[in-house]
């Protein structure tokens, strides 16, 4: 699996779809750059490095937004075509007859795309905070530190699942174009039309909202909906784990509102941040997971001829 790992990875860097991948790490350092750290420090809540991903002060949109929407198409880019594109061209049957585990194509090809990934999100958020410290002067704290990693935990997580998804459409579709295409389309489909689809069914089952108990069930019912979409549980997490004042009102909301009394005013700790998204985290693991075991229980199965 040694020889596949290293081949794949010397593919994810040495082809164009570098580019790609440079060109996220560079736009991810833009964002730092542009943003006006000045106003961040003047009128902050006192979480500067926490800020710098989640505020859009002096930019188009957030630096966590922007991941959120074009994450996935770079584990749907290192994914799309990692399998089919080997049997297009006949090279994986010549691969397989030699003395080359089955098993040993799929695990270094996937464990390759995840490093690869790992490799991006930890050299912008690294770009990103030396940019900050750079810029002001100032080192992030324990707790900033703390949520910064478990905020690249959820990122890594999150993408996972869109490699999984894009390795599944490579093992199940014959053609390349193909299985970019369908893995394109889930995405669209599982980040826009999800969330789009529990507003519209909060508000067939809700219709009236006219009292606080008709607005939280309102709002739970767009919750759970919207969480069968990796996007919105990637988006939960992240919030709370980045706005340690603002993020907890979802979970809150959703969980427990008699507990909202008393409690927005300042914010919770890095420790109960992550035990609120560690069912996030589980979500998109088990869910990248899932994917995973269909792919390679068909790949493993499938007949592979020259």
């Amino acid at each position: 699996m040694r020889a596949i790992f290293w081949k794949e990875m010397a593919d994810h860097f040495g082809r164009r779809r570098f580019l790609l991948l440079f060109g996220l790490v560079v736009m991810g350092t833009l964002w730092g750059v542009l943003v006006d750290t000045g106003r961040l420090v003047r009128g902050g809540d006192g979480f500067f490095f926490l800020d710098l991903f989640t505020t859009n002060t002096g930019i188009p949109i957030s630096l966590l937004t922007f991941i959120s929407l074009f994450g996935p198409v770079i584990g749907i880019a290192l994914g799309f075509d990692s399998i089919n594109s080997e049997r297009t061209q006949g090279t994986l049957a010549r691969v397989l007859s030699q003395p080359v585990y089955r098993d040993a194509v799929f695990n270094g090809k996937f464990l390759a795309g995840l490093l690869t990934l790992t490799i991006v999100v930890l050299s912008m958020g690294i770009s990103v905070v030396g940019l900050g410290m750079f810029r002001v002067g100032i080192a992030p704290s324990g707790e900033e530190m703390v949520r910064l990693i478990g905020f690249g935990l959820v990122t890594i997580a999150y993408l996972a699942f869109w490699l999984a998804l894009a390795m599944t459409a490579s093992v199940l579709l014959r053609n390349a174009v193909t299985s970019a295409l369908i893995s394109m389309g889930l995405w669209i489909g599982l980040s826009f039309f999800v969330t789009l689809g529990a507003a519209v069914l909060a508000d067939q089952l809700v219709p009236v909202v006219s009292n606080t108990e008709e607005a939280l069930r309102h709002f739970n019912i767009v919750t759970w909906a919207s969480r069968l979409s990796p996007g919105a549980l990637y988006t939960e997490a992240v919030s709370i784990l980045l706005d340690p004042i603002g993020g907890r009102v979802l979970t809150l909301l959703a969980i427990a509102p008699e507990r909202l009394e008393g409690l927005l005013a300042t914010p919770v700790s890095a420790g109960q941040s992550l035990q609120l998204v560690w069912p996030h985290i589980v979500a998109l693991v088990a869910a990248a997971g899932a994917l995973a075991g269909v792919s390679y229980t068909k790949f493993m199965r499938e007949e592979i001829r020259a």
